[in-house]
């Protein structure tokens, strides 16, 4: 039995007003790709967001052809989207209707239509590797690696420490003196496992 036929496609899916600034073609190329595309872009995931869990989560829209993680360009660690292509436009538009809004590790993920994954396009765009976005948050998001980059550059914090907001850290401090303690990690590794 055919997944479409638990799905109501009269729930109409439009086209967001965002466009790829580095997108090569005309605005009205990118229109008409955008249209026919069966690939989605796949935003605010937390950093630990495995390709498994995406998978499972988008399989339910509909037969996943590929998932492409975003990764920090510097540091070739997820940071925090990913690309979903699927194998008809029809299954791309039940997970547009269906799975955007939808929580992931706590967060509400959001898709929108992308004209189809080209390579490089995995990297992050910010100065520091990873999504602009994420250069210049000013709250605290342990999902994301903790504060902006530029806040943390100007808090004096080196960005590859995960440092608790709660907790001062001197400029100079090394990783071993922000660690947490094994007591306080335990209980969070215990439920993140897997049975």
């Amino acid at each position: 039995m055919s997944k479409r036929k638990y799905f109501d496609t009269s729930r109409s899916v439009r086209l967001s007003t965002y466009r790829d600034q580095h997108f090569k073609g005309s605005q009205n190329e990118q229109e008409k790709r955008l249209l026919s595309s069966s690939t989605l872009y796949v935003g605010n995931l937390a950093f630990y967001t495995r390709e498994e869990q995406i998978h499972e989560l988008f399989s339910r829209a509909g037969d996943v052809k590929r998932i492409v993680m975003g990764l920090d360009k510097i540091k070739r660690t997820p940071c925090g989207f990913c690309f979903v292509e699927f194998y008809t436009r029809s299954d791309a538009e039940n997970a547009m209707r269906y799975v955007n809004g939808t929580r992931l590790d706590d967060r509400v993920i959001r898709t929108d239509w992308d004209v189809g994954f080209q390579e490089g396009r995995q990297y992050g765009r910010g100065k520091s590797g990873g999504q602009v976005r994420d250069e210049y948050r000013v709250d605290y998001d342990p999902g994301r690696g903790g504060y902006g980059k530029i806040i943390m550059q100007k808090m004096g914090q080196d960005d590859r420490m995960f440092t608790d907001p709660s907790v001062p850290v001197a400029p100079a401090a090394t990783a071993a003196s922000t660690a947490v303690a094994p007591s306080a990690a335990a209980p969070a590794a215990a439920t993140t496992a897997a049975p």
